[in-house]
């Protein structure tokens, strides 16, 4: 997985970045979140964190990163059962599904 501070970010973060790979935290929010996506597929960010210990803000950092690790992937939008508002649904990667093809 990358690093979840961004180039950008000031120095807290990227010490806060450090401090969560380190202690496992953002490995620990992954799989939660990755659980939830395959218990509860099509669903938006916001409706995923009414159904884990995660906020919508955690996942909105979680869920990228599973994205580019092929487990997920960022589906159509629909408008979103908690805010009212479009947003995109996230699904997980059937296995098999993840493998790049060689022509």
């Amino acid at each position: 997985m990358n690093h979840p501070a961004r180039a950008c970010d000031p120095g807290t973060s990227h010490e806060a970045a450090r401090h969560i790979v380190a202690s496992g935290v953002q490995l620990d929010q992954q799989a939660v979140a990755l659980t939830a996506v395959k218990q509860a597929p099509g669903l938006t960010s916001n409706e995923l964190a009414q159904r884990t210990v995660l906020d919508r803000y955690m996942l909105a950092r979680r869920l990228p990163e599973l994205e580019e690790a092929g487990l997920v992937w960022r589906g159509p939008k629909k408008p979103c059962e908690v805010s009212g508002r479009s947003a995109c649904t996230w699904w997980p990667v059937a296995l098999g599904q993840n493998f790049v093809l060689a022509v």
